[in-house]
């Protein structure tokens, strides 16, 4: 796995990022909050500079271990979308390491499943061109829909990003499907009575409220088995709200910071 580092602070963050990204997406919140806290993070396998997934094993579960190498006591966890996913996973298995966790537009949608089937039903119609796309093997294709698809108004269209930008969109989409199992049908058992009991530290679900409703209906859905959670909604912001809205993520960070100093 290639890692990056952000910052300088005495806050120890490991951050996840989301999937067609690279860690080179923690920038501008580790830049808000450069003499506060350290950003450590790595590129997802098929991902930035990071080698190509070989297909072996759960795609979360690879994550997951190379996150564990990462974490030290006393860390706080930041997970963008399948990286927050990752992060409440680290959270019910190492809470004895983690000091807080933050969880910006998880995807679990086994969540959504239980609590809100119309508003994931709506979710995977709007999906169904990127697996179409994955079927037929026009991976450029699926990744111009799906990147769209999680984008807002004001994001830049397919055309207009730069082709290194899309090249790497393109090569790392083929791991969407393969979260399934862990995203929609909770094989990891996070949902299981008690699991998430686990996650004993401070946890903040942050969502913007330009993003698709399912968020919504997840963010809720932990924030209420969650021991210790709080949930925030930034305004004009959409799914990639840590990148889009750097300094208004880091106000919330910040708050959470201070209250578990």
């Amino acid at each position: 796995m290639h890692l990056r580092r952000f910052g300088h602070g005495p806050r120890e963050v490991l951050a996840l990022h989301c999937t067609i990204a690279h860690a080179g997406a923690w920038r501008g919140l580790a830049r808000e909050m450069e003499a506060e806290a350290t950003f450590h993070g790595f590129d997802l396998l098929s991902h930035g500079r990071s080698p190509d997934w070989d297909r072996r094993g759960d795609i979360q579960d690879r994550t997951v271990e190379a996150a564990e190498r990462l974490l030290r006591p006393g860390m706080d966890v930041v997970g963008h979308s399948f990286g927050a996913t990752v992060a409440l996973r680290l959270a019910v298995t190492h809470p004895q390491l983690i000091r807080s966790v933050t969880l910006f537009e998880p995807v679990f949608f086994a969540v959504a499943a239980r609590d809100a089937p119309d508003l994931l039903a709506d979710h995977d119609r709007a999906v169904a061109p990127v697996f179409e796309a994955l079927e037929r093997g026009d991976d450029a294709q699926a990744a111009r829909v799906f990147n769209r698809m999680w984008g807002t108004e004001d994001s830049p269209r397919w055309p207009e990003l730069p082709e290194s930008t899309r090249a790497a969109m393109t090569r790392s989409i083929h791991v969407i499907p393969a979260a399934d199992e862990m995203l929609y049908r909770d094989r990891a058992g996070l949902l299981r009575p008690g699991v998430l009991d686990r996650a004993t530290m401070p946890v903040l679900l942050v969502r913007g409220s330009l993003t698709h409703p399912v968020i919504g209906a997840i963010n809720d859905g932990l924030a209420r088995r969650l021991p210790e959670a709080r949930n925030v909604v930034i305004p004009g912001a959409g799914h990639m709200v840590p990148i889009t809205h750097p300094a208004q993520s880091a106000v919330h960070l910040r708050a959470l910071f201070a209250e578990t100093a």
